[in-house]
């Protein structure tokens, strides 16, 4: 049996599909991988799990439906080279064109995992734009196009499935919530916080979507009171329409309160290192980065939205707060700054809730299950 794993970039591969891979590989089925970029260094990676890694040409942010027509029709001569017997795809544009350009293919077992539902889909809190009405309203036609041709689409809360499905009255064959992908729960094993120099921390893309702005200026907030605690934010730019400028990075490092750190090489050791771990995005599918310090034993500040509310059982493990709002997020800054027994006692209830829900090993295994 071949089996082909459509993606964006490598490094997703890398971060997030090593499990199933590898569990796919003990099946004795061959694993392909394609992306739109060709890393070597991960498809080196990507090898060494046992799948065969490959890159196909489409642009992440663009549109232009001419291009994504051509690249279509590209990444199905691909496809049909392979010959696979299961194709599943991951991110809007893979799942999206990748559905088409399988089903073209010929394809008999086709399987779309949606985790999150991307900028189009996610509330702001200014009014949305002409361009992004316009963006969203493309983005669902493709939906609409693609996600029937499947035999399963996969999501990960039950929050994206009502928005996008149910509201768009999109038909689809069959669906599955299937919950965080999980982590590796002997990697990110469990360490108690430090508590003795409190450290705020985000992993995350510098977004708007995240929460990045909300972050720096409740951190400004909160320093201003309490000058000895520290902020960083572990995330590199990103080119997509909401990503921070650089302009705007080098004015909030100026002003000294939080510390940009870019992409790091070592998460865990990162995670280690904070108190708090922050992420006050306005939608997620179920954020990994908020799983990961859950295992290390990270009380949790996020938001009510999609996605987040599903890493958080409020006043027990963490603190939720609305989103786009600075003044709730200093408050919970406030809140373990001044009770710093709570970041030790709900960071244990945070490693609890991840040994229950975010197993990557049970959570491959159930999408090799579904997908097989």
């Amino acid at each position: 049996m071949k089996i082909l794993l459509i993606g964006n970039l490598s490094d997703t591969i890398v971060l997030f599909r090593e499990k199933l891979i590898r569990e796919l590989i003990k099946k004795n089925i061959t694993v392909y991988t394609l992306t739109m970029d060709s890393n070597q260094e991960n498809f080196n990676i990507i090898a060494s799990y046992g799948a065969k890694p490959d890159s196909y040409s489409f642009s992440r942010s663009g549109t232009n439906p001419f291009s994504d027509i051509w690249d279509t029709y590209k990444l199905n001569k691909k496809i049909k080279k392979i010959k696979p017997d299961v194709v599943l795809s991951f991110f809007p544009k893979p799942v999206i064109y990748g559905s088409l350009a399988a089903k073209i293919a010929g394809v008999k077992k086709i399987f779309s995992l949606l985790e999150g539902l991307g900028f189009c889909y996610t509330n702001n809190s200014s009014p949305i734009s002409l361009k992004r009405k316009i963006l969203k309203c493309i983005q669902t036609m493709l939906y609409r196009i693609s996600l029937p041709l499947c035999n399963k689409v996969f999501f990960l809360n039950k929050d994206d499935f009502n928005d996008l499905i149910i509201d768009n009255k999109i038909t689809i064959k069959n669906y599955e919530i299937i919950g965080g992908i999980g982590v590796n729960l002997e990697e990110y094993s469990y360490k108690q916080p430090k508590i003795d120099k409190i450290h705020f921390g985000m992993v995350s893309r510098l977004l708007v979507e995240k929460g990045i702005r909300e972050f720096v200026l409740a951190a400004s907030q909160v320093k201003k009171k309490f000058p000895e605690v520290e902020f960083s934010i572990a995330g590199a730019i990103d080119d997509n329409p909401g990503g921070i400028t650089e302009d705007e990075i080098k004015k909030w490092e100026s002003e000294g309160v939080v510390k940009f750190l870019g992409q790091v090489s070592n998460v865990k050791s990162y995670l280690s290192n904070i108190s708090v771990f922050v992420l006050p995005s306005y939608r997620e599918g179920v954020p990994r980065s908020t799983q990961e310090a859950m295992a290390i034993g990270l009380p949790i500040i996020t938001t009510n939205v999609p996605g987040c509310r599903d890493t958080i059982i409020n006043m027990v493990n963490g603190i939720m707060i609305p989103p786009f709002d600075i003044q709730s997020l200093a408050d919970a800054m406030v809140f373990f700054i001044q009770n710093p027994q709570s970041i030790t006692i709900m960071g244990r209830e945070s490693r609890i809730i991840a040994e229950k829900k975010f197993n990557e090993i049970e959570a491959a295994n159930k999408l090799l299950k579904l997908i097989i």
